[in-house]
C-alpha cells in the first residue's frame, strides 16, 4: 500500500467521522488539507483574500455535506478539492472576477492617442465578449479565463479543474470555437 493510499484511507475515516458531526475529526481533517486546498484556491482566485474566504466556504460545505460523500465517486481529497475549487470560482462570479474583460491589458498596448470613438469601441467590445463568455459553459468559460487571463498551463488547469488533460484542451478549443462564432460580425 503506498504513502497516497494510507493517506486517502486517512482521510477517508476522519471524513466518515465529519460525518457523525466529531468536531475533533473535522479539526484533524482541516490540518491535514487545508494548505493544499488553499493553494489551489490561491492559484485560481489570483486574490488571498477571496481564496481565504473561498476555503472557508468550503469547509463549511464538507462540515454540511460530508455525509454525502461516496467512495464510488472518488477519492476523499478529490471530493474536498472539487468542493474548493467551485466555491472558488463561484466566488469569482460572484464578485465579477472573471469578468475581468482585459481591458487593463489593451491600455497597456494603447498608442497614448485615444479618442472618444476609441473608448466606445472598446466599451462595445468588452460588452460583447462579456456576452459571449456568459453563453459558454461554466468549464469552457472557466477553462478558458484560467488559461488567457490567470496564465494556467494546461496542465495546471488539468490538476485544478480535476480533469484529464484532453478534456481540459477540448473544453478550451470548443471554447474558443464558439467565442469566434460569437464575436464575428
Amino acid at each position: 500500500m503506498s504513502q497516497n493510499d494510507n493517506s486517502q484511507d486517512d482521510l477517508m475515516r476522519l471524513l466518515l467521522a465529519v460525518a457523525r458531526e466529531d468536531r475533533e475529526a473535522f479539526q484533524q481533517l482541516y490540518h491535514s488539507v487545508s494548505s493544499r486546498m488553499f493553494g489551489m484556491c490561491l492559484k485560481l482566485a489570483g486574490q488571498r483574500d477571496l481564496a481565504e474566504e473561498a476555503l472557508q466556504e468550503a469547509f463549511i460545505q464538507i462540515w454540511h455535506r460530508s455525509r454525502e460523500y461516496h467512495m464510488d465517486r472518488g477519492m476523499p481529497l478529490g471530493w474536498m478539492m472539487s468542493i474548493a475549487r467551485y466555491r472558488t470560482l463561484d466566488m469569482m462570479r460572484s464578485r465579477k472576477v472573471r469578468h475581468n474583460s482585459g481591458e487593463e491589458h489593451l491600455e497597456h498596448i494603447a498608442d497614448g492617442r485615444e479618442g472618444p470613438l476609441d473608448e466606445s469601441l472598446r466599451s462595445a467590445g468588452e460588452a460583447q465578449l462579456t456576452g459571449c463568455l456568459d453563453e459558454l459553459s461554466d468549464v469552457q468559460r472557466d477553462s478558458i479565463l484560467l488559461s488567457y487571463y490567470k496564465g494556467l498551463t494546461h496542465d495546471e488547469l488539468a490538476q485544478v479543474l480535476n480533469s484529464p488533460l484532453g478534456t481540459v484542451k477540448s473544453w478550451i478549443r470548443r471554447g474558443l470555437t464558439a467565442l469566434k462564432r460569437c464575436l464575428e460580425p
